[in-house]
C-alpha cells in the first residue's frame, strides 16, 4: 500500500476524482483487478452518481470518508447515522489496483471511529451480497456477525439479489 495515506471527510471538490474510483472498484472489467467487486453479479449500470455522493457530503447525518494518496482519492467509505444508536457502513471501496494492502481495514476502522465519535453509535450495520462469502469473511474477521436477516437488493434484477445484514457492537474501546 502506498504511504502515506490520509483518511478524511470528503468534500464536494473530491467527488469528480472519487466517483471514477468507486465505479472502477465495483463495476465493469476494471473491477476484476480487485477482489471486492460486484461485476459478476451486476452486469450493467453505475454504482452511484455525483448527485448521490454530493447529497451524502452535505447531509449532517452522513459522512463520506475519503482515502487520499498523493494528489487524489484511492478509496472511500460511507457512514450513515440511522438512529437508535446505529450507523450504517456502505460504499467501502479501494482502487482495484491497490486492494489487499490493508487500506480497506483502515477505512473500516475509520468508519467505526466516525460512527462512535460523531454520531454516538453503539452498533454498526451493513449489507453484503449473500454470494460474496469471501467479503463476508473479511468483515467477520473485523468483528462483524451475520444478524440472521436478509434484505432485497435495492435494484430489481432477474434473478433477484439478496443481501446479508452484518452487525458489530461499537464500544468506546472497540478497534478493527
Amino acid at each position: 500500500m502506498p504511504e502515506p495515506v490520509t483518511i478524511r471527510p470528503a468534500t464536494r471538490e473530491d467527488l469528480p476524482a472519487l466517483h471514477p474510483v468507486i465505479e472502477r472498484a465495483y463495476r465493469g472489467e476494471s473491477a476484476r483487478a480487485g477482489w471486492t467487486h460486484e461485476a459478476d453479479l451486476i452486469k450493467q449500470g453505475a454504482r452511484t452518481d455525483l448527485a448521490t455522493l454530493e447529497a451524502i457530503v452535505v447531509d449532517p447525518s452522513q459522512r463520506l470518508l475519503v482515502a487520499c494518496w498523493g494528489a487524489g482519492p484511492i478509496g472511500c467509505v460511507h457512514v450513515n447515522d440511522i438512529g437508535g444508536g446505529r450507523a450504517y457502513l456502505g460504499l467501502l471501496c479501494v482502487d482495484p489496483m491497490l486492494q489487499a494492502g490493508g487500506l480497506g481495514k483502515q477505512l473500516v476502522a475509520a468508519a467505526e471511529a466516525c460512527a462512535r465519535q460523531l454520531f454516538g453509535s453503539q452498533m454498526m450495520e451493513m449489507t453484503v451480497f449473500e454470494q460474496r462469502t469471501e467479503l463476508i469473511a473479511f468483515y467477520e474477521r473485523r468483528g462483524y456477525r451475520r444478524a440472521g436477516e436478509k434484505r432485497d437488493y435495492s435494484i430489481l434484477l432477474d434473478p433477484p439479489l439478496f443481501m446479508d445484514v452484518l452487525v458489530k457492537p461499537l464500544s468506546p474501546a472497540a478497534s478493527a
